[in-house]
């Protein structure tokens, strides 16, 4: 096998990929030794596509997969779907609707035929995106949340929750979607603010003496009030309460009440009280004893209480409500008003507060459990600073209401006797009734949410209810990688059910990861236009630069910002590395296979200078993601091999590859080393392009029992000893300085890069660097494009018609090209300073200004700050270089 003169990703991913499935290198086997390394996917939905979020998410997750697999620790990454209720029976209803039809003419069994028909024609589709991006996961061992193994573990937590009196079952206000028809958790609420009206309305008092205005955002529902409270401290009312009103348009009395939730500063200081329409209103009643009158059926139309107004839509109520009661004079004004709107997270419905009999899990206690896992280590947060919403949200938690009104899904393992209603829960159909022995049993017809099942995800995809080898093998699971938005729907509910069943966290670890905006720092939305489809990308720079991309950016500090000229920078390192290999490759025709290995003694100060940094690399890279910062593991190995093995080591191994003999075989074997080594820390980042080169490389490692690819490839372990004394790396540093000195004078000169330069280094008192000078005076030579290099003594003078640079050892002077007008450089340099001076502080202006601080997205004040460095800095290179040619004009 040879390497082509460019590298081609879509033949190298797919090729690589299907080899290592087919050789079985991402199966789990609870058998084998060494250390365990679990994790499981965030389940995608099966109605999903692959989004940059879940790019993000799978790419963090491959990366520590595959560097803990070659670092021969027992890994498994457990694939799988969510079958997503809402989501999935919207989907498949949409389809409906395009014939026609509905799901109620179906029926529920053909329906739900019909939604399995849909999952298997579409719901793979996200789990083949996840192996294109190249997902190391044990595909053998896909779950999904609705087969059979997870169905049975669902139907057991449901009995055995009952059993212990957690799960319950109640005529409660809960969050009601009219569109979807079913119950939601307050997470699945989406909270917006509106402009919307404030009316005031007169409610007459029954002796007709007078009215007590009202003021109400929401006038459709006072047909089911049942009190006008007030403040007990507000002694505007103070004489009120007790007495009874008249409900407008209704003529049925109700009383005035005291109650502490009321704000007297809200409208007028008298609210309506509607306990079956708002949940503090359900709270005021209960304290009270009122009456809750539900005025709205399922779908939001006003039902036969309503009266005239029954069968209108509530928006249609309002709109006829708000004109009679004007048409009364009883709507004494109308004012805008903005306040905060309930809507369905899947179909952005205004979500109205109904009471139902629904199905609830008590979680005070299993909340507690869950904290204390985290406050005494057992679970860690990454970031840390999710540590706080977790327990803010965990200390507020209310019951959680668990039934849905839908078809697909878990359906509620509970059976009502038609002869004598009693209720059994039981994870199998009983035969007959426990209580009177009847046999027509009735299923319950809800379906469980579906946050429920994925609660369970941990445990139940290794086996449980059984005692499997996975599941004492892998169980807990070393690692949770997701994202912000979910903490609440899904970590907080893993947590508590782990703990709960298993007696121990179902993760040690949770790394969040933050949100991907675009590269103006803005949220990417469909609505705003700035969606980038990940495929396109891989598609545009190859899955490997898309890959680099986003573990480079994944900081803990911040959001992602994104954009094409990233993923181009990351495309451009593949081809550096790609021709990096091209030149080692051409370099090695002849050589033995595999290479001999030279003492070290006899390698030279530049071989012992790139393997040291590559141990250096090595170990940066393993204490990065041992700590998920994967953003400095990506950019310490992206800094090792473009600037320092390709830019300063391949250019310094030239001359000994020319020269042949031992020098030769030196610098062969340290760029075979280097390459073999600095691919393998690279693999879990880039995994196709390594896998390629390495391939042409592997003949001439000598490692024994070397492995057949370098997916499975032992990861580098940094040498305990140094590969440089003290001395020879404050040697290499000083040559690095002077070199890339030597090249910014050089270009502040106007050489053309063929042109060579003459360099003077003048050493600072005291120190005495001749004989180091001896040995990287040829480094520095070919690195600086430098004719000739000269050391000279603290005490002599530089040469006139030079510019200098000052480092903290010493001075280095570069001689002028003939000819080179210093006036005319000197002017250009001013009135560049002069700009870049203008545009730093129009920066900091901006910077300083109170309107822009409260205004200003901080992801913009962010790159606004980042820009008045970049500026700062160029201000002081520029000062030193005008410094420069004044002085060697004068």
């Amino acid at each position: 096998m040879e390497l082509g003169k460019t590298y081609d990703p879509n033949a190298a991913e797919e090729r690589w990929f299907q080899t290592w499935i087919d050789l079985g290198y991402f199966k789990a086997d609870p058998r084998r030794e060494g250390p365990v390394f679990s994790m499981v996917i965030p389940p995608p939905n099966v109605t999903g596509q692959l989004h940059l979020g879940h790019a993000l998410n799978a790419t963090l997750h491959d990366v520590i997969v595959r560097m803990r697999r070659m670092q021969g620790y027992n890994t498994l990454w457990l694939p799988g779907t969510d079958h997503a209720g809402i989501a999935t029976q919207n989907a498949v209803e949409k389809d409906l609707a395009k014939d026609g039809r509905n799901r109620h003419q179906l029926g529920r069994d053909k329906f739900l035929d019909r939604v399995w028909q849909w999952r298997e024609e579409k719901g793979g589709r996200i789990l083949q995106q996840l192996r294109r991006l190249g997902a190391s996961c044990d595909w053998s061992r896909e779950r999904f949340t609705l087969d059979a193994g997870l169905s049975r573990a669902v139907s057991k937590v449901f009995v055995e929750l009952f059993k212990r009196g957690l799960i319950y079952r109640d005529r409660k206000l809960i969050n009601w979607c009219p569109r979807c028809e079913s119950a939601l958790s307050d997470l699945e609420v989406d909270h917006k603010e509106v402009q919307s009206s404030l009316w005031f309305i007169h409610y007459p008092f029954a002796d007709g003496s007078g009215s007590v205005t009202v003021a109400t955002t929401r006038p459709e529902t006072m047909l089911g009030d049942t009190a006008v409270a007030v403040s007990p401290g507000d002694e505007r009312y103070q004489s009120m309460v007790g007495t009874t009103l008249r409900l407008p348009l209704t003529g049925r009395e109700i009383k005035v009440i005291a109650d502490a939730a009321v704000d007297p500063k809200f409208g007028t200081g008298a609210v309506k009280v509607t306990p079956a329409h708002d949940f503090n209103d359900f709270e005021i009643g209960r304290r009270h004893g009122l009456e809750q009158i539900s005025v709205m059926d399922t779908q939001g139309r006003m039902n036969d209480t309503a009266g005239a107004y029954s069968g209108l839509q509530r928006e249609a109520a309002r709109t006829q409500i708000v004109t009679d009661l004007r048409a009364l004079g009883l709507l004494e004004k109308t004012e805008p008003h903005r306040s905060s709107v309930g809507t369905c997270s899947r179909c952005d419905t205004v979500v109205e507060p109904l009471l139902s009999e629904q199905w609830f899990v008590r979680v005070s206690e299993m909340a507690q459990r869950a904290m204390a896992a985290v406050r005494d280590g057992r679970t860690t947060f990454y970031p840390e600073r999710y540590k706080k919403d977790f327990f803010e949200w965990m200390e507020n938690i209310h019951d959680w209401c668990i039934s849905r009104q839908l078809w697909w899904g878990h359906r509620i393992p509970a059976y009502r006797c038609e002869r004598c209603n009693h209720l059994t829960v039981a994870a199998e159909r009983p035969p007959k009734c426990e209580e009177c022995g009847g046999t027509d049993l009735v299923q319950d017809e809800d379906v469980l949410d579906t946050w429920f099942s994925s609660g369970l995800w941990p445990f139940s995809t290794l086996g449980w209810p059984d005692e499997t080898p996975e599941l004492r093998k892998y169980y807990p699971t070393s690692l949770l990688i997701t994202g912000f938005d979910i903490i609440f729907f899904w970590v907080a509910r893993m947590m508590m059910l782990g703990l709960e069943f298993m007696d121990d966290v179902p993760f040690r670890d949770v790394y969040i990861t933050t949100l991907v905006r675009d590269e103006y720092g803005k949220k990417m939305t469909k609505s705003k236009g700035n969606v980038v489809d990940p495929l396109d990308l891989m598609n545009q720079y190859g899955t490997d630069a898309v890959r680099l991309t986003l573990a480079q950016l994944a900081s803990q500090k911040g959001d992602v910002t994104l954009s094409h000229e990233r993923f181009a920078a990351a495309r451009a390192f593949a081809n550096k590395v790609w021709n990096a290999a091209r030149f080692v490759m051409m370099n090695l025709d002849g050589a033995p296979r595999p290479l001999p290995s030279p003492g070290r003694a006899q390698l030279g100060l530049a071989e012992r200078w790139i393997l040291g940094r590559l141990d250096t690399t090595v170990r940066e890279v393993t204490r990065a993601v041992d700590a998920y910062e994967f953003n400095l593991a990506a950019m310490a190995v992206y800094t090792f091999i473009w600037h320092e093995f390709c830019d300063w080591y391949i250019e310094l191994s030239k001359e000994p590859l020319k020269a042949g003999g031992e020098q030769q075989a030196q610098a062969r074997w340290v760029l075979v080393t280097c390459f073999d080594r600095m691919l393998r820390v690279l693999h879990p980042f880039m995994p196709f392009i390594s896998e390629e080169i390495w391939q042409v490389l592997r003949p001439y490692l000598s490692e024994p029992n070397l492995s057949q690819h370098l997916a499975v490839a032992k990861f580098p372990n940094a040498l305990s000893e140094s590969w440089m004394s003290t001395a020879e790396a404050a040697a290499m540093e000083h040559c690095i300085a002077a070199t890339e000195a030597i090249n910014s004078l050089r270009s502040q000169l106007g050489y053309h890069p063929g042109q060579r330069v003459r360099a003077v280094i003048r050493t600072a008192a005291n120190l005495n660097l001749s004989s180091e000078f001896a040995i990287w005076r040829p480094y520095a030579l070919t690195m600086a494009k430098a004719e000739s290099a000269e050391l000279v003594a603290s005490h002599e003078a530089l040469p006139g018609g030079a510019v200098a640079a000052v480092l903290p050892w010493g001075e280095i002077a570069v001689l002028a090209p003939d000819g080179f007008d210093f006036a005319k450089a000197l002017a250009v340099a001013r009135k560049k300073l002069e700009e870049v001076g203008a545009h730093h502080r129009q920066h900091l202006a901006r910077l300083n200004n109170p309107e822009f601080q409260a205004k200003a997205a901080p992801e913009m004040q962010d790159q606004i700050r980042e820009r008045a460095t970049e500026l700062e800095s160029q201000s002081r290179l520029l000062s030193e270089q005008v410094r420069q040619f004044e002085r060697a004009s004068e």
